[in-house]
């Protein structure tokens, strides 16, 4: 059959929704308090520009697709949401490394002797490495959970074993 004979929407397929950050299955969705009110704003973000696609009727093909595209991600954010359990950083144990900790580890042997990293713990939809966010699943915040001020940690970074020392433990009312 001549593709002249068939309708535009026939050809249509079904939108690929971008998957959340990966959450082991059965771990928890640990979020500061403000990756939960991230996670609100885009949410907020997503349902004002799927009422604007609701609205235009220029092209219908394309807002449907649009729309369910919406419709996913949306879907998607309030599972998110629904799972969120908020840890509160000001209740974490101040010398210790635990999820929403700022932490800065110094090197002491395997690599830069005396070069000094920074990050936060997060959740993973907060995670940002380029902003020194680390998701809590990630092997680096695995490492470091629950090691004390001055303590030695083995990170493997790099192919290769470094022993870091935290030297600071901070948290915000993230």
């Amino acid at each position: 059959m001549s593709r002249g004979f068939t309708r535009e929407d026939d050809a249509q397929t079904p939108p690929i929704i971008p998957p959340r950050a990966a959450l082991p299955p059965g771990m928890p969705n640990y979020v500061t308090p403000h990756g939960l009110a991230l996670l609100r704003a885009e949410l907020t973000t997503l349902e004002a520009e799927r009422a604007q696609a609701e609205a235009n009727h220029d092209n219908d093909t394309d807002r449907t697709h649009r729309l369910s595209l919406y419709n996913g991600r949306i879907a998607l954010l309030l599972e998110r949401l629904g799972s969120a359990k908020v840890v509160d950083p000001a209740g974490q144990p101040p010398q210790e490394a635990r999820f929403g900790a700022t932490l800065t580890l110094r090197t002491v042997s395997g690599g830069k002797v005396g070069f000094e990293r920074q990050f936060t713990i997060v959740g993973v939809d907060e995670a940002d490495v380029a902003l020194g966010k680390v998701a809590f699943v990630a092997p680096i915040a695995r490492a470091v959970q629950g090691a004390k001020l001055k303590q030695l940690v083995p990170l493997p970074l790099g192919g290769q074993q470094e022993v870091m020392e935290v030297v600071g433990i901070s948290y915000a009312n993230g």
